[in-house]
């Protein structure tokens, strides 16, 4: 029992040994191609350093991302209102055209009425009325489209006038297709900011990788975690590269006030 004790301490020596043969010679092997545990501790302190401050990089500019989002999406809010205030607004100076351009043109079928009946002073004094009520009423544009209307030979409306309708809501629909660019900019700024925490992630990975490389005593092993590490920090780099910056962004205007 004994001897079998004995010869299982011998053994387990002996893959203990030869394990520190192995290492030892991948070692010097490594110190001979000039991978010396000096230079890569070197190399993991500069890596670590230049992946501290892309990380810091990636978060400033994700949160410019950020703030810009929330910007054009309150200022996309704002003018939505304002947009709709301004469309229904319009609508409501469309109505009252309408109105007053059925009101007009009752008076100028009398006018007629009045002249084919041999009433002259009559349909003067009802042009007098539709001048007067033109003149106090109707706004530059509206005035024009009616003498068009009036002095077409087929029976027509101001609003048949091309574009005339549209000139109503051109300044709301004007205000609403800003709020919906500023909404799909603060949806672009969104999808940018994620993608620069994404990158924040993989940064993070390498620096845990490079922070448990000292934990691996050879040197082999630490090079394998070392060129993982570096190929999750070249293609973040690479990635954090493609997206767009932040819109309007100068460095220099942190700089000078």
């Amino acid at each position: 029992m004994a001897d079998e004790n004995n010869k299982a301490v011998e053994a387990t020596e002996a893959v203990e040994a030869a394990e520190a043969t192995v290492a030892a010679e991948a070692t010097v092997k490594a110190e001979k191609k000039g991978l010396s545990e000096e230079k890569l501790e070197i190399i993991i302190a500069i890596l670590l350093g230049v992946t501290a401050i892309l990380t810091a990089w990636a978060g400033w500019i994700g949160s410019l991302h950020g703030g810009n989002q929330a910007t054009n999406y309150t200022t996309s809010n704002n003018l939505s209102s304002m947009g709709n205030s301004m469309y229904n607004e319009a609508a409501q100076y469309y109505m009252q055209d309408m109105l007053l351009w059925n009101t007009i043109y009752d008076y100028a079928f009398d006018a007629e009425i009045a002249e084919l009946n041999g009433r002259t002073e009559e349909a003067e004094l009802i042009y007098t009325k539709i001048d007067t009520l033109m003149n106090d009423n109707c706004s530059p544009e509206f005035y024009e489209a009616i003498e068009w209307a009036l002095d077409q030979e087929e029976d027509v409306t101001p609003f048949d006038k091309e574009g005339y309708v549209e000139s109503y809501f051109a300044d709301a629909n004007d205000v609403l297709a800003e709020a919906d660019a500023l909404l799909e900019q603060g949806k672009t700024d969104n999808a940018n900011g994620d993608a620069y925490g994404l990158v924040t992630v993989i940064y993070s990975l390498v620096l845990f990788l490079l922070g448990i490389v000292g934990i691996f005593k050879k040197i082999p092993n630490r090079l394998i975690i070392l060129i993982f590490a570096c190929i999750c920090l070249v293609a973040a780099t690479i990635f954090m590269i493609t997206i767009p910056m932040p819109t309007g962004f100068n460095l220099m205007s942190y700089f000078v006030h």
